[in-house]
C-alpha cells in the first residue's frame, strides 16, 4: 500500500461518522462488505424504505442516545437505485452530486461538496458523478423512468435521499450520498409500492403476490437486485479498506 492510497483511506474514514442505509438486503449487503475490515469503520444504521417512513425516523433518531452521545456531523447514505438514463446500467456505481424531489416542482439539494469529493477520490473511476431524483413511489414503468430522466435532468432515481438531505441539514449534518443501480431505464419492474408498509419494511405475501402477477418482470427485478447488492457490498469494502488502489 502507498502513502496516497493510506492517507486517502485516513481521510475518508475519519470524516464519516455514520452510514445510512435502507432496512432488509441493501442493509446486509453493507455490514457483509465491513466484516473484513479490521480498522475503524463507522457505524451502520438500518432506515426505512420511502420518505414518508424516513422522515419521522431521523427526527426520532435525534432524539436517541446514539445521536446525541456522539453527536455525527458527517454521514454517508448507500443503496441501490434505477437508472433514468440508457448511459447507466445495473451494476454502475454513482455518486450524487445533487438530488431533487417534487412532483409540480422540482427542489434541488446540494450533497456535502467535501464529502463528496473525498467519495469521489477513493473510488475514482470506479464510480460517476450524478444528480439523482427522490420519489414518494416506486417508480416501475420503463416509459415513466425515461419521462423523468428527460424532464427532470436526472440520471438515477431512489426513495430517500432527499428527504436524508432536507432533513440531515436543518441539524447542521453534512450527508454524502453513492448508489449501485440495480435496474435499467429500458424495461418494466413489477409495481411493488402495495407491498412496503406504512414502516418503510417490505411485506413478504403482498410482495409475492405482486412478484406471481408478472413473473418475467419478477426475476428481472430479483437478477437486477442481486447483481446491485453484490457490488454495494464491495463498494462497502472498497470505501474503507486501506488496500484499495
Amino acid at each position: 500500500m502507498t502513502w496516497e492510497t493510506a492517507r486517502k483511506s485516513a481521510a475518508f474514514v475519519s470524516n464519516v461518522d455514520r452510514i445510512l442505509v435502507p432496512q432488509g438486503g441493501e442493509y446486509r449487503a453493507i455490514c457483509q462488505g465491513l466484516q473484513s475490515i479490521d480498522s475503524q469503520k463507522p457505524l451502520v444504521l438500518p432506515i426505512p424504505m420511502g420518505v414518508n417512513a424516513l422522515i419521522p425516523y431521523l427526527e426520532k433518531w435525534q432524539q436517541t442516545k446514539d445521536f446525541l452521545n456522539k453527536l455525527p456531523t458527517r454521514v454517508l447514505l448507500m443503496g441501490l437505485c434505477g437508472s433514468l438514463s440508457p448511459q447507466y446500467s445495473v451494476g454502475d456505481i454513482v455518486i450524487y452530486q445533487a438530488c431533487g424531489y417534487g412532483r409540480e416542482r422540482l427542489s434541488w439539494r446540494e450533497c456535502d461538496s467535501y464529502l463528496t469529493e473525498l467519495l469521489c477520490d477513493r473510488l475514482q473511476e470506479k464510480a460517476t458523478l450524478v444528480k439523482g431524483l427522490t420519489s414518494d413511489r416506486v417508480i416501475w414503468s420503463a416509459q415513466e423512468k425515461s419521462y423523468l430522466g428527460q424532464t427532470c435532468q436526472a440520471e438515477v432515481v431512489d426513495m430517500e435521499s432527499y428527504a436524508a438531505l432536507e432533513i440531515l441539514a436543518r441539524a447542521g449534518i453534512a450527508l454524502a450520498i453513492i448508489r449501485v443501480i440495480s435496474d435499467d431505464c429500458q424495461q418494466d419492474l413489477p409495481n411493488i409500492m402495495p407491498a412496503i408498509g406504512s414502516d418503510g419494511s417490505l411485506q413478504p405475501f403482498p410482495l409475492a403476490m405482486k412478484m406471481l402477477q408478472n413473473p418475467v418482470a419478477a426475476i428481472r427485478l430479483i437478477r437486477g437486485s442481486l447483481r446491485g447488492l453484490k457490488v454495494l457490498q464491495q463498494v462497502a469494502s472498497d470505501l474503507f479498506s486501506e488496500e484499495l488502489g
